[in-house]
């Protein structure tokens, strides 16, 4: 019979079924995700085909492509463990997929965040001017910081309290 141990929050599994939990949890937060995504990048696809798009500025086509790209980048990222539950599949490698994919899904929120920075520069500016744009720009992109920060920061205070959960290479969460 498989070892069990002490899992997070208490939970009494074998270090498979942490595995298998913590991947099936990962792959649910990632369809939420995922879907916000693709329509970004959708809707990026149409906007060049606008009669508009001719005419705008030099900061909206630098936020356009910098939206374009953080989007394909997320994507890639956001669809990434999928692809490599594919390649590992039946290797015995799942703490590796957890692993991976769990750095795949922080880079795609990453990818993510800059996306929505930049889509609201680039339709800031056509409403409200470039200065203003830039600053609120900026607002949101802080934001998108401090709810980083005070994640890891969050994850680091409840590591003090339970030092064995903390030894674990991928949060719970």
């Amino acid at each position: 019979m498989a070892e069990q141990s002490g899992g997070a929050a208490g939970r009494n599994e074998t270090e498979a079924q942490r595995l298998d939990r913590n991947y099936g949890e990962l792959l649910q937060e990632l369809r939420v995700a995922q879907v916000g995504v693709q329509i970004l990048f959708a809707s990026l696809l149409t906007v060049v085909f606008s009669q508009r798009f001719a005419t705008i500025s030099s900061l909206q086509r630098g936020a356009y492509v910098l939206t374009l790209l953080s989007t394909a980048c997320a994507v890639a990222l956001l669809v990434g463990p999928v692809a490599f539950h594919r390649i590992v599949f039946r290797h015995s490698q799942k703490d590796d997929l957890v692993r991976v994919s769990h750095r795949m899904a922080l880079g795609g929120l990453g990818c993510l965040a800059v996306s929505m920075v930049a889509v609201v520069l680039f339709i800031l500016e056509e409403v409200l001017g470039k200065t203003p744009a830039i600053w609120y720009s900026a607002g949101v992109g802080v934001v998108f910081m401090a709810a980083a920060y005070w994640q890891a920061n969050g994850r680091n205070a409840a590591s003090a309290v339970a030092p064995a959960a903390a030894s674990v290479a991928v949060p719970a969460e």
